[in-house]
C-alpha cells in the first residue's frame, strides 16, 4: 500500500509498540514502585532487568537489539531516567519510565487524535453493529468500510460528539490525519452516503523489533547528499525520488503522481552559509516564517540540505511543500517545536521521517530588498 509508510503510520509504531509492551511490564510486574537512596520512585523500571525481559519474551535477538529499541523510545520521549541524567539507554542498574506512567508524555494534536482514532476503532469493534462490512460504491465492492453518516449517527448515539456538525469536524480531523480515507481517496470526510475506511489495523500486535525498520530509510552518508523526504514506494515501478548522487551534475525528481519531474542540482542553492547566530540578529536581514505541512501519499515534498542550520535545498511545485508557501534557500529554524539550528540535514530528516503525518516548520528567508 502507498500509505504503508506514512507519518501516522510510523507514530502508529511507536505508539502502539510501547504502549501495549508497557502493560505488558506492568503485569510481568517489571514496571513497579522501586526505592533507591531513601527515596520511593513510582512505576519505574531498571533497565538491565528490561533487557533481560526482552530478550526472554524474544522482542530482541541480543542485549545490543534490545539497548538500540530502548534508544529509539528514548529519543522519541516515550521513555525517560527517571532523573532525566542520562540521555543515553544503558544496559546498567539504572531507572527508567514510561513518560506514560508520570503523565509527561508530550501529546501533541497529532497524538490526540490518533490516540481518539484508536479509542474510536476498539470501540466500534467491540460494540454489536453493522457500521463496518463490505460495501459498494460506484459499483466497487469494499471491504471493512462504513458509510459516513451511519458513522455520525453512531458517534451522537454514543456520546461521543455533542452536535451532528461537530461529529463531521472529528471525522475531517480523522482523515487530514491519514486515520481514515475515502475508499477511492477522492473526497474529503462529509456528512452523507459515500464509503470511508481506517487506514490502519489498530489491533495488530506490533513487535518492538519494528522500531528499529522504521529509521530514516534511503538517508545518505555524504554531507553533501541531499535528501528527498519522501516514502519509498514497495513497487517497482515509478518510484519516489530518495538522493541525488554528488557525483552527477543534474538527476531527475520524480514523485508518484508528479508532473512535471523535479529537476535537483547537488550544488548547493545556499550562495553564502550563515550561522544561527546571524539568523536570529534582532533586526537583521532575515524573517521568520511557520508552514504547517501535511504529508501526502508521497510525502512533503521538500529537499533539506547543509549543517548548522541546514536549508531547503528543492521544492517539488506539485508537492505539499510549495502548497504553503515553501521555498529554496530558506533556512531551518524547528521542527514540530524542536529548535534544529545546530543540527544537520541527516537529524532533521530524521526528525521529520519519524514523526507525525503533520509537520509544523519554522524557517528563516532573507528579506526582499
Amino acid at each position: 500500500s502507498q500509505h504503508s509508510s506514512s507519518g501516522i503510520e510510523r507514530q502508529s509504531h511507536f505508539l502502539c509498540c510501547s504502549f501495549v509492551s508497557r502493560l505488558r511490564l506492568h503485569e510481568g510486574k517489571v514496571i513497579k514502585d522501586r526505592r533507591h537512596h531513601l527515596r520511593t520512585y513510582p512505576n519505574c523500571f531498571v533497565a538491565k532487568e528490561l533487557i533481560d525481559w526482552l530478550i526472554e519474551h524474544k522482542e530482541a535477538s541480543d542485549r545490543d537489539t534490545a539497548i538500540k529499541i530502548m534508544q529509539k523510545l528514548l529519543d522519541q520521549s516515550i521513555v525517560h531516567h527517571v532523573c532525566d541524567e542520562h540521555r543515553e539507554f544503558k544496559d546498567m542498574k539504572l531507572l527508567y519510565r514510561f513518560r506514560k506512567d508520570d503523565g509527561t508524555f508530550p501529546l501533541d494534536s497529532e497524538a490526540k487524535v490518533f490516540m481518539r482514532g484508536q479509542r474510536l476503532y476498539e470501540k466500534l469493534m467491540n460494540t454489536e453493529n453493522n457500521l463496518i462490512q463490505t460495501r459498494e460504491e460506484e459499483g466497487m465492492a469494499f471491504e471493512r468500510a462504513l458509510v459516513a453518516s451511519e458513522f455520525i449517527d453512531w458517534l451522537l448515539q454514543e456520546a461521543e460528539m455533542p452536535t451532528r456538525e461537530e461529529a463531521e469536524q472529528l471525522g475531517r480531523r480523522l482523515l487530514e490525519h491519514g486515520i481514515i480515507q475515502h475508499v477511492t481517496n477522492k473526497h474529503h470526510f462529509v456528512d452523507g452516503p459515500l464509503l470511508y475506511q481506517f487506514r490502519m489495523n489498530f489491533r495488530r500486535r506490533r513487535r518492538l523489533i519494528e522500531l528499529l525498520h522504521e529509521r530514516g530509510r534511503g538517508i545518505p552518508e555524504s554531507h553533501d547528499s541531499p535528501f528527498c523526504l519522501r516514502k519509498q514506494q514497495s513497487d517497482g515501478g515509478n518510484t519516489s525520488f530518495l538522493s541525488v548522487s554528488p557525483t552527477k551534475e543534474i538527476k531527475v525528481a520524480v514523485g508518484v503522481r508528479r508532473s512535471p519531474p523535479v529537476l535537483c542540482n547537488p550544488k548547493s542553492v545556499v550562495k553564502r552559509q550563515v550561522s544561527p547566530e546571524e539568523l536570529l540578529t534582532p533586526g537583521g536581514p532575515f524573517i521568520k516564517k511557520t508552514f504547517t505541512i501535511v504529508g501526502d501519499a508521497v510525502g512533503w515534498g521538500f529537499v533539506v540540505r547543509g549543517s548548522k542550520p541546514c536549508h531547503i535545498q528543492a521544492v517539488d511545485p506539485g508537492g505539499p511543500a510549495a502548497a504553503v508557501g515553501m521555498k529554496v534557500c530558506q533556512f531551518v529554524v524547528s521542527v514540530n517545536g524542536l529548535n534544529v539550528l545546530c543540527h544537520d540535514y541527516r537529524t532533521v530528516s530524521n526528525l521529520i521521517l519519524t514523526g507525525p503525518r503533520t509537520i509544523v516548520m519554522e524557517v528563516m528567508e532573507e528579506a526582499a530588498v
